[in-house]
């Protein structure tokens, strides 16, 4: 795996994972302040500071998972099992 293909892939993997963190710990605000602009069932205290640092670190560890499938022989095109037949 090249430096572009990694990068491309640790994006997607980010933009997953940070679909998959953002609903952890939210709270609906029942009554919702129309004068300050919230609405009933937005989230009271979303955190995304914290949820963007989870993010990152899930996305982080799921990717070095990935680049070591890639970069290893234990999923392979070239040969074993998954192999292309040769013309």
């Amino acid at each position: 795996m090249n430096w572009f293909t990694g990068i491309v892939v640790y994006l997607l993997i980010w933009w997953t994972a940070l679909f998959a963190v953002l609903p952890v710990g939210t709270r609906p605000d029942a009554e919702g302040d129309l004068e300050a602009g919230g609405w009933r069932g937005a989230p009271r205290n979303p955190r995304l500071g914290l949820k963007l640092v989870a993010t990152t670190l899930v996305a982080a560890v799921i990717w070095l998972g990935v680049y070591a499938v890639v970069e290893s022989d234990w999923l392979s095109f070239r040969s074993g099992w998954l192999a292309l037949p040769e013309n």
